[in-house]
């Protein structure tokens, strides 16, 4: 039997996404003296939805307030926003304007912006005299929310200077390493090589279903893919300056066609939210293999039998792919637009959008589990960029740090962990 050389490490995190990334900066800063790994399965950083999602940095009024995605998108977006102004990166600080198409949409309109004054988000409820001056273009019923905390990134541009920031503090950021399986106990093997460590995250995205259940957890959970793409503005003029949004449905996980501004000024519409058979289907049949697709179709169709709210989503992305449909959708929200000139398919991205396999119910808050020796993201989902920093650090503080760790490999860090679990 071949024998394989054993890396050892105190901390391996499977996935180099934002999230994978952010524990891994929180975890050096709190143990500098420990010993960590990232490890992932590309060539490079945020090839996934990391890389792949709009950069739009929320301001964090859509979450109910006893959401973790409340708690952490405000205080991540002041803390991205640090960290790119820190590092010298490019941000469109453009805001955003959420309106009401119809009069019917104003209730939700108001108990949205009264949401975000309970989570803290700065936001101005304006009529439409006041809208004209925010944006232009913009088009309401009445009122309209401003929100001028909400701003555009370039997610690829922060994921690769935070590898680098990684890489300069000693981690070892290892691609081209896939997770292949588990041992026992805390050692796996991943890219052909063996790897054991005294706590392992997994933060790997698409994946961390799977990877999940090799360590007894996600028992009850799958993890169902959405296909998200953008239709790109390529006239000369720009209809908007801002990011304008519809008000979102309730009972839709999604926020619907919007306008956002890339950070050199390209307009976009979208997201689609297709479901897709495969976790990697971005384009055609790619990435698509018999038995995930019909555990994933399976899902897709329960939920179709079962849950209206879905049958209706489902129809609704489908008619999105017909160019003309979702640029009327868009046209709704402004006055003028040039139709015509929406003739680019964005860059495609897919949602890892966890299900609960007994109710065959979407999650729509993060969710993480876990004991002393592996630590498992399952579900990390818009506006998981923007929560990035401090959903880490709650990760780290409630995930590691509060549970005794199983026995580490390196004598540094056993030295720095003496006490810290007594009693």
């Amino acid at each position: 039997m071949e024998t394989r050389v054993k890396t050892t490490a105190d901390f391996l995190i499977i996935g180099a996404g934002i999230i994978g990334l952010n524990v891994a900066r929180t975890l050096h800063a709190q143990h500098p003296s420990a010993s960590i790994i990232v490890i992932d399965k590309e060539s490079d950083v945020a090839q996934h939805a990391s890389g792949r999602n709009s950069g739009v940095l929320h301001a964090g009024f859509y979450y109910s307030p006893n959401s973790l995605k409340a708690q952490f998108c405000r205080d991540g977006n002041t803390a991205m926003r640090a960290f790119v102004r820190e590092n010298k990166l490019r941000i469109n600080d453009c805001g955003k304007v959420v309106v009401a198409r119809n009069e019917m949409e104003l209730p939700e309109l108001e108990r949205l912006y009264e949401r975000g004054k309970e989570n803290g988000v700065k936001l101005q409820l304006v009529d439409e005299k006041e809208l004209v001056e925010i944006e232009p273009n913009a088009k309401t019923t009445g009122k309209a929310i401003y929100s001028p905390t909400t701003a555009i990134i370039d997610p690829i541009e922060v994921c690769q200077t935070m590898r680098k920031e990684l890489q300069s503090q000693g981690i070892q950021v290892l691609t081209n390493t896939p997770y292949e399986h588990r041992i026992g106990g805390n050692t796996i093997v991943a890219g052909g090589k063996t790897f054991e460590a005294g706590r392992i995250i997994n933060c790997a995205g698409l994946y961390a279903d799977r990877i999940a259940k090799d360590f007894g957890f996600c028992e009850q959970y799958s993890i169902v893919p959405f296909k998200g793409v953008y239709r790109e503005y390529t006239g000369a003029d720009k209809p908007i300056s801002k990011c304008v949004y519809g008000v979102p449905n309730p009972h839709n996980p999604f926020l619907g066609v919007h306008y956002s501004v890339t950070v050199d000024g390209r307009v976009k519409i979208g997201p689609t939210a297709i479901p897709i058979p495969g976790r990697e289907n971005y384009h055609g049949m790619e990435g698509v293999n018999i038995h995930d697709a019909l555990q994933i179709m399976k899902c897709d169709a329960v939920m179709f039998a079962t849950d209206p709210d879905f049958r209706s989503h489902a129809f609704r992305e489908i008619r999105k792919y017909y160019g003309p449909y979702m640029i009327s959708q868009a046209a709704q929200m402004v006055k003028h637009l040039d139709k015509d000139k929406f003739t680019s398919w964005g860059r495609p991205g897919i949602r890892a959008q966890l299900m609960d396999d007994q109710s065959y119910k979407l999650l729509h808050d993060f969710k993480v589990e876990g004991d002393n020796e592996s630590t498992h993201v399952l579900n990390a989902v818009s506006p998981a960029f923007t929560s990035s920093i401090p959903f880490a650090k709650y990760i780290v503080e409630n995930y590691i740090e509060k549970t005794p760790p199983s026995p580490v490999l390196s004598e540094a860090f056993l030295h720095s962990q003496k006490g810290k679990h007594r009693g």
